[in-house]
This record gives C-alpha cells, sequence and structure tokens, in this order.
C-alpha cells in the first residue's frame, strides 16, 4: 500500500500529475480540483490509493486524508469503480457527499457523470451508513453556474498556462458551459480549453 507521495511535480496533464520521488516518476491519477493546486517544479505531497488490476497498477492521489478514505469508501458500493470514485469527488467535497447521502440528495449525485437517477437511489442506500457524518461546518452552497469560470481558470494556471492563455481559453469554452443544464462539469470543461489551447500552439 503506498499511503502517500512526496516529491517534486515533475508534469501536470488533465488527469494526471507526474511526482518525482527518489529520481522515480510517480504518475497519480487526480481530480482538476487537486491538480489546480499543484505546480511543475514545485514540492508536492498527495495521500495516495493504489488500485490493483491484473493488467494494472493505478496510483490515485488526493489532496488530503478524508479525500482518500472517501474514495475508498464509495468502491464498497457495488458498481462504483475507481473512476466513478474518483467522477464523484471531482463534483463534490467529500463533506458535500456526506451531507447528500445522510438527506438522501438523489440531485447532487445524478450531477456526477454516469451516474444517473437508479443509480443514484441504489447508492443513497447503499452508502447511507459507510460516509459517517459531515465533519467540517456546512459548506457554503455550490458555486452559481458562473463558479466555474475560477474554476478552471486555476486549474489551467497550475497545468503551467500563462493568465491571459488562461483567459481566452475560459473564454472558448463559455457558450458549452452556459449551455450545460446544471452547475458544468470541470473535468469536462478542462479537456475541452485544453483543446483549445493546443489548436491555438
Amino acid at each position: 500500500m503506498i499511503a502517500f507521495v512526496s516529491g517534486t511535480v515533475a508534469a501536470l496533464a488533465p488527469d494526471t500529475a507526474v511526482i518525482e520521488v527518489g529520481g522515480v516518476g510517480m504518475a497519480v491519477q487526480c481530480t482538476p480540483g487537486t491538480l489546480s493546486t499543484l505546480r511543475v517544479g514545485q514540492p508536492a505531497r498527495l495521500h495516495t490509493s493504489l488500485v490493483v488490476r491484473e493488467d494494472s497498477l493505478t496510483l490515485y492521489g488526493f489532496a488530503d486524508e478524508d479525500e482518500r478514505q472517501v474514495f475508498e469508501l464509495l468502491q464498497t458500493a457495488s458498481g462504483v469503480g475507481p473512476r466513478l470514485a474518483q467522477a464523484m469527488l471531482a463534483v463534490h467535497t467529500p463533506d458535500a457527499l456526506r451531507r447528500a447521502v445522510a438527506s438522501g440528495d438523489e440531485k447532487a449525485l445524478t450531477a456526477v457523470p454516469g451516474i444517473g437517477k437508479k443509480g443514484a437511489q441504489k447508492l443513497l442506500l447503499e452508502l447511507k451508513d459507510r460516509l459517517g457524518e459531515p465533519v467540517g461546518a456546512p459548506a457554503a452552497p455550490a458555486p452559481a453556474a458562473a463558479g466555474w469560470r475560477d474554476q478552471l481558470h486555476a486549474a489551467l494556471v497550475g497545468l503551467g498556462y500563462a493568465a491571459r492563455e488562461a483567459d481566452e481559453a475560459v473564454a472558448a469554452v463559455a457558450p458549452q458551459a452556459e449551455a450545460a443544464s446544471g452547475t458544468p462539469q470541470i473535468g469536462q470543461l478542462l479537456k475541452a480549453a485544453l483543446q483549445t489551447l493546443n489548436r491555438a500552439r
């Protein structure tokens, strides 16, 4: 079990950070929120969960221990693999997920790509006694649709783009974000923004 990795950020991609640990580059799958806190060339420490499959070893990284624990607890529900668990944490904080499960908030779960109405109902039943009570103070309501701009801008700057380039990419994906029903998905917008930046170069 690799509990955490600590080292210099060697590279960043839309869903992965490479952390240099003792001369070895460890590829760690992260949410856009976690990636936005990292900077190439700067030291970083990520709590990790190693997922072992017959044909692969995948390391998932998190900003804190609570997020890592919730990631592992989510996978105790049937039908939830590491990718879906990570998608849930990309959309909601651990406490937001605890509140959603405690209050039976189907809508919060269906905001996650890959979870439909029936899946949300099933998850609410299965996770009810597993995630525990929220540990922090009630969070402010989820940011209005405009909040995606700040999150996306921070993620792009974290990936090494200049503020001006990030501004242009945010403007380029604005129509897509505004056309989305509900809160825009930062992960999808980040991929679209990176495509526009790659075309521009």
